[in-house]
């Protein structure tokens, strides 16, 4: 009961990626991408050296702060420089002295309906986090003004942000479920998608009873129209399977219960077809926001 109780808590979250990649390719050098509840608000890139709006509401900061965005460029072109020497400093300390690599930063704050806050950042290299901070967790020890900007500016900026996009951000969007099998050796998908918030929890039961284990939960997906998709894989015996009833359950804050969708052998590979086609048109939400490996999974329900 914890977990889903747990999604009815609205959660509002605010995160920057910093990417810097070494020249040679057709990728800009540096990009910036800022998101407020995992819908992308901001882009920055090395070519065109501006700072640009990705969604309407973000818009109205125009009316409070004229300035914001030649600001907000100027701090991201400081960065770029930064980033650049950073690469080329963390080259020489991996002894590499060509090919391609990727540094990357990333930070942010999250803020619950019970005013509960958690700050956290990270930096990658060539997609493997190597240093990691949780304010929560204390996985190592920040400077105090890096640490009351997670906990304080950074959440005034994600309230203030909130505020703009209140209609948008705080929107509830039910879930579309299918579960849908290739064939009878395939493994069992459970794919909801179309949901807003992000926050969603998907799992599996056996005879009625919850299923842990051959189970692969993966990661929450954005959609073009802004929403959201998460599968969950089962894996199990053709066997298994035929002499045991599996039933996929959806939790998610625009439900009143759970969504409950039976298996049935042979059911669901039309559907999975449709949504193997869907997938295949999926666009992300920004340019090198997910390169490392995540590793913040489990700690909140994957939200």
């Amino acid at each position: 009961l914890l977990a889903p109780l747990m999604l009815i808590l609205s959660t509002h979250s605010l995160q920057y990626f910093y990417t810097a990649v070494t020249p040679g390719i057709n990728f800009p050098e540096f990009t910036v991408v800022g998101q407020v509840d995992g819908g992308q608000f901001m882009y920055y890139d090395s070519k065109e050296k501006n700072t640009v709006a990705k969604t309407d509401w973000i818009q109205k900061v125009d009316d409070e702060d004229p300035g914001y965005w030649d600001r907000d460029t100027q701090i991201s072109q400081g960065h770029q420089e930064t980033f650049k020497v950073g690469v080329q400093t963390l080259m020489q300390r991996f002894n590499q002295t060509k090919g391609i690599h990727t540094f990357q930063y990333m930070y942010g704050c999250e803020l619950d309906d019970d005013s509960t806050k958690r700050g956290y950042n990270q930096y990658g290299y060539d997609g493997e986090d190597f240093l990691v901070m949780d304010l929560n967790a204390g996985t190592y020890v920040a400077p105090v003004p890096q640490a009351n900007y997670l906990e304080t500016t950074c959440i005034e900026w994600l309230q203030k942000y909130v505020g703009y996009g209140k209609s948008v951000l705080e929107r509830k969007v039910r879930p579309e479920v299918s579960v849908f099998q290739k064939d009878s050796s395939s493994p069992v998908v459970c794919h909801a998608t179309g949901f807003f918030p992000k926050a969603v929890m998907i799992s599996w039961q056996k005879n009625g009873e919850d299923l842990n284990e051959a189970v692969e939960l993966r990661e929450t997906l954005p959609n073009q129209d802004g929403s959201f998709q998460k599968r969950s894989i089962l894996t199990l015996t053709p066997e298994e399977l035929k002499n045991n009833k599996y039933t996929c359950v959806v939790h998610h804050s625009s439900l009143e219960k759970e969504l409950v969708i039976k298996f049935e052998p042979g059911m669901g590979v039309i559907i999975g077809a449709v949504v193997a086609v869907l997938l295949l048109v999926l666009v992300a939400v920004g340019v090198g926001v997910v390169v490392w490996k995540k590793k913040k999974s489990g700690k909140k329900s994957e939200s």
